[in-house]
Parts: structure tokens; C-alpha cells; sequence
């Protein structure tokens, strides 16, 4: 089946700047999906890595409904290990940003390939931690992410989140 019909199965809706998937379950099905800097309109999308298995959007949620981004900001700003880790995935998200946006620069005249992980403007202020999950499944050596990850209990479902909403295609 097409990933792109998967990943709108799993959103619920269309994906705005899907370009492919990066990270695949255990199940062979999409977990984290590569966009575009900017949608087909020319609107920047500031988030290059996406989580799109429905179990670990909901296990991400959770931990950030936790108080998770509050906590995970204040221990990048302490621990000079996991600061050095965000400062270089930010970095690294930036150049990855430039080199999909190529020439493009949509309607913000490509301001937003300056932004740091899930669209951050500050980067020592985490916004979304599903966006450093994401990274750090996408770009294995991103301390802070795989710190954030390791949080969760149970990575991957015992069964594909998928399995019974392909069936319905």
C-alpha cells in the first residue's frame, strides 16, 4: 500500500508536506515521516521529522500532558551533555531543512529554514517533544531525543496501530 494513503490513515486527514517516510514499526508500517519545508502553496512547515504511528503519538502526548516539555527543557539546560546534543541536532536540523528546500524559499522567503526542531525559534525552550522523538528516530545520535524516548514504557505496540484501519481502505 502507498505510504502516503498510510500516513493519512494514521492522521486522519491528508498529510500537508509529506515528502517520504524515514522510520518504518517493527510492523514494516510508517512511524516517522520526512516534510517538505514548505507545503505545495509555498507555507512554511517547520517540522522536517514527524511522528505519524498513532501509538507513539499517544505515548509522547502523554508524557508531555506530564509536565514532560517543562522537565526536558530545564535537563538540557542543566546537563552540559544533553545542551551540546540539542545545540548540534538544532544545527543539523537547520542544514537538513536547506538542503530539502533546494532553491525554494515559499512565502516566507525562507525565514523558517533558520528554525530549530518542531519549529522552534529558541531552541533552549523545547516546544514539542514529539518533534525530538522524531529527530532522534530519524538522526540515531541525538542525546536529548533518544533521553526522551527512552522515557517511553513501550516503544512500538504489541500490534500495528495500523492493522485495522488498512483493512478499511
Amino acid at each position: 500500500m502507498d505510504d502516503r494513503v498510510l500516513v493519512e490513515r494514521q492522521l486522519g486527514r491528508p498529510p500537508r508536506a509529506f515528502s517520504r517516510v524515514v522510520v518504518r514499526c517493527p510492523f514494516g508500517r510508517p512511524a516517522v515521516t520526512e516534510q517538505s519545508p514548505y507545503d505545495r502553496s509555498g507555507e512554511p512547515f517547520p517540522t522536517t521529522y514527524y511522528v505519524t504511528c498513532r501509538h507513539l503519538v499517544a505515548a509522547i502526548s502523554r508524557l508531555e500532558a506530564a509536565g514532560g516539555v517543562e522537565r526536558w527543557t530545564e535537563e538540557a539546560r542543566r546537563d552540559p551533555a544533553l545542551a551540546e546534543s540539542l545545540e548540534h541536532a538544532t544545527e543539523e536540523q537547520r542544514g537538513v531543512r536547506k538542503k530539502l528546500a533546494g532553491a525554494e524559499t515559499g512565502r516566507d522567503d525562507g525565514d523558517s529554514l533558520a528554525l530549530g526542531i518542531g519549529g522552534s525559534r529558541n531552541p533552549g525552550q523545547l516546544k514539542c517533544l514529539h518533534a525530538h522523538v522524531a529527530f532522534a528516530l530519524a538522526r540515531p545520535g541525538y542525546l536529548l531525543g533518544e533521553r526522551i524516548a527512552a522515557e517511553i514504557v513501550q516503544l512500538w505496540p504489541e500490534k500495528c496501530c495500523l492493522d485495522g484501519l488498512a483493512a478499511a481502505l
